[in-house]
């Protein structure tokens, strides 16, 4: 059933016995959030929101101004497909509003839909398909842990690859949701999987990536084991990215694509480029908002490091795969899936239109392996990498005004203090690496 309106979602809910709905958000730190009501308060809730207190929300607002307001996205309404004996679940994402009814600046949907507009204003939007990869170790004890479930590789099948019917059902599962699933597979570390799903306008993408984690975790926790999306959970395997694929379309049209252009990609899609290259350093402390993030950021395991951009070259931070026509993209990279889609893809969205707008130049391309390269040829070329630190791109993002502008002056000195505080917590900790390696020689 199409939901357009709200008499869809009542009608909905009494067609399917909904008894409960989930109202969603998501914190700065992308963290799902939810206040479950009774159908009872449906019309409330469609009609004027409802309340809750801000001020208990990580990065929203002080204890002396904490009501604020949910407002359902009506588009948003699902049913959630797991079995309830007491009555089915639905949920709706929603925005969240100040009680004088304006919409909340920090709300992390806000921060998109007004880069968006931006974007509508220039005559486009940006298509995003993300690409989330994801760890499932066994619990012990109800605990989670980092023993991988299976033990298989990149792209093995049963029967060494274990999660093969778990995968089958997070994908029915998402499927129900209305999602376009297009693969799942086996990643390349052990435990590790990726499913991936069609690309669409930026805010429901964003919001598809959040109900996927959700979901994932769901059926992982249903099959006794803990889903992750922590970037780096095993030191001596490949982490998990979310690479996130983009384009914009102008007028129904691929603004990408450039039949005649070199390697038949347009000066838009240069000048987007060169706009995320220029930005990507503080671009990182928002998609790569961890500590632990940094540690997937190294040579040796397939993550990208470099600051270039290329063809299919897989070495590169943004590369252009090989379709063309409608299917012509970038590939950005970095990104890892703890971040907050919203806030990643404004940044994004953001440093790419300051690239067409300017019409920025990205440089030349890195057709290479850049990998084998030296740090003499590194340094040659010209070649950055990206920060190696959350504190190192906690102080590009400091400086960096387009970022501070495109958040808003309280999510960019909220990702600051939290990336900061992240920061400290971990460098005065010892660490059992420490523990084991200098105790008994010191």
């Amino acid at each position: 059933m199409i939901i357009c309106n709200k008499e869809d979602v009542i009608k909905a809910i009494e067609t399917n016995n909904v008894k409960f709905i989930r109202l969603q958000f998501t914190d700065i730190q992308g963290v799902v959030k939810d206040v479950e009501i009774p159908v009872t308060q449906i019309e409330k809730a469609l009609t004027t929101g409802i309340s809750f207190d801000g001020s208990s929300i990580e990065g929203f607002v002080r204890i002396d101004e904490s009501d604020m307001v949910l407002k359902p996205d009506i588009r948003t309404f699902a049913i959630l497909p797991w079995n309830n004996d007491k009555g089915l679940v639905a949920r709706m994402i929603c925005d969240i509003y100040m009680p004088n009814g304006k919409e909340f600046e920090a709300d992390p949907r806000y921060v998109l839909k007004k880069v968006m507009k931006e974007a509508e204003e220039m005559g486009y939007e940006l298509n995003v398909g993300p690409e989330l990869e994801f760890f499932l170790f066994e619990k012990i004890n109800g605990k989670a842990t980092v023993v991988p479930h299976d033990y298989g590789r990149y792209f093995e099948f049963a029967p060494t690859d274990l999660a093969e019917d778990i995968r089958r059902e997070i994908v029915l599962t998402l499927m129900d949701l209305n999602f376009d699933i297009e693969a799942s597979h086996h990643e390349v570390a052990f435990g590790q999987h990726e499913i991936d799903f069609k690309y669409g306008d930026a805010l429901t993408t964003a919001d598809n990536v959040m109900t996927f984690k959700y979901v994932t975790r769901t059926i992982a926790k249903m099959h006794g084991l803990h889903a992750t999306f922590m970037p780096k959970p095993i030191a001596i395997e490949n982490g998990s990215g979310m690479h996130v694929n983009l384009s914009l379309s102008k007028d129904g049209e691929n603004a990408f694509y450039d039949e005649n252009g070199d390697m038949q990609i347009s000066e838009t899609a240069r000048q987007f480029i060169a706009g995320v290259l220029k930005h990507i350093k503080a671009i990182s402390c928002i998609a790569n908002p961890l500590v632990n993030s940094y540690k997937r950021l190294i040579p040796g395991y397939e993550a990208p490091v470099y600051i270039t951009w290329s063809g299919a070259n897989r070495s590169s931070l943004i590369r252009i795969p090989s379709p063309r026509g409608k299917s012509t993209r970038t590939e950005l990279r970095s990104p890892d899936p703890s971040c907050n889609p919203y806030l990643t893809f404004a940044a994004i969205l953001a440093a790419g239109l300051e690239g067409v707008r300017n019409k920025m130049d990205p440089g030349k391309i890195m057709d290479y392996n850049i990998f084998d390269l030296t740090k003499q040829e590194r340094a040659e070329r010209g070649i950055e990498t990206l920060p190696s630190t959350i504190s190192e791109s906690a102080d590009y993002l400091e400086n960096d005004e387009l970022l501070k502008s495109t958040l808003g002056e309280h999510v960019h000195d909220n990702i600051l203090r939290l990336a900061r505080a992240e920061w400290d917590a971990y460098r005065t900790q010892v660490h059992d690496w420490e523990i084991q390696r200098y105790l008994n020689t010191i």
